[in-house]
């Protein structure tokens, strides 16, 4: 059987998520023997998409599948450029509607993997209610374009406590953005006055942009800010879990890294000749678990 030949297109490199899906999706292809190239789109959807095209029409390359977490949109146009061209089409922490339909008349696979992004602002929205039952809270979210973005922030506003309202920013999943996004919003001078509770992140790398901003700070609020939760999501085992378990941040989300599971499920596949699952949901959870939270919240409030 001819070698596995993989595109994996990831979004950054400015994230500690998208690294670990790097390093992740290299163990499995090192494990099955596949041939692997991985592109990074600077958090631009425009050059994604051109990188992608490229690809596809290069005769000479020719990959068996291209496996994306796309910057922005699931990228209809180019998943059927890329299955019109005999090329599989893996699509990784979205899940958009046209999957079913290219499936039907597909020779090759098409699949998505996904972590459960509902569950993951539900999960945000438990937290926030072990940490902080009523008050104001400032939630930072990703790209405005991000299905992950949407579906976090629908989730987290069924759960949350309905004393808790919300100051929302906007980030791009990296603690740079985060950081001034942050500091643009401390220098309206109206934060002192909104006593902020919890700082609410949709994933690691902005909570801990958001909290470089507040220790920036020079006057007599700094140590206050540093003493609100901040909470994040991805969970990194050398990242996010170790900024919980150092104070840097109060909890964080666990997301398995999906491109090394769609990688996986592609190979098994194309192995077997079938058609993969068309859509796979990963679950994630509480770091700690919210029954810990609720628990030392308490404690802290005794």
């Amino acid at each position: 059987m001819e070698k596995l030949s993989v595109v994996v297109a990831l979004t950054t490199r400015e994230n500690d998520y998208q690294a670990e899906q790097a390093v992740t999706v290299a163990d499995v292809a090192a494990r099955l023997g596949i041939k692997l190239q991985v592109i990074y789109a600077d958090n631009d959807a425009v050059n994604q998409t051109q990188q992608l095209i490229k690809i596809i029409q290069d005769p000479i390359q020719h990959p068996t599948a291209i496996l994306v977490e796309p910057v922005g949109t699931g990228m209809p146009q180019v998943a059927r450029a890329a299955v019109g061209a005999g090329i599989g089409w893996g699509i990784i922490n979205s899940d958009p509607d046209y999957i079913a339909e290219l499936r039907q008349s597909s020779g090759v696979p098409v699949f998505s993997v996904s972590t459960d992004q509902s569950e993951v602002g539900r999960i945000q929205g438990r937290q926030l209610g072990a940490l902080v039952p009523e008050g104001n809270v400032l939630y930072m979210e990703g790209p405005f374009n991000s299905t992950a973005t949407q579906l976090r922030t629908k989730g987290m506003l069924s759960t949350k406590p309905a004393g808790v309202e919300l100051k929302m920013l906007k980030g791009d999943w990296t603690e740079r953005s985060a950081h001034q996004a942050a500091k643009s919003w401390l220098s309206l001078g109206s934060p002192r006055q909104l006593q902020i509770r919890a700082v609410i992140c949709q994933n690691d790398a902005m909570a801990m942009g958001a909290r470089k901003a507040f220790a920036g700070l020079t006057d007599e609020d700094r140590e206050q800010w540093l003493k609100t939760p901040f909470t994040g999501c991805d969970g990194v085992t050398k990242t996010g879990q170790d900024w919980v378990r150092r104070g840097l941040m109060r909890a964080t989300i666990i997301t398995a890294p999906a491109a090394g599971i769609a990688l996986e499920i592609l190979a098994k596949a194309v192995n077997a000749g079938s058609m993969p699952p068309d859509h796979t949901l990963i679950p994630p959870k509480s770091f700690p678990a919210i029954e810990e939270l609720v628990g030392k919240s308490q404690k802290a409030s005794g």
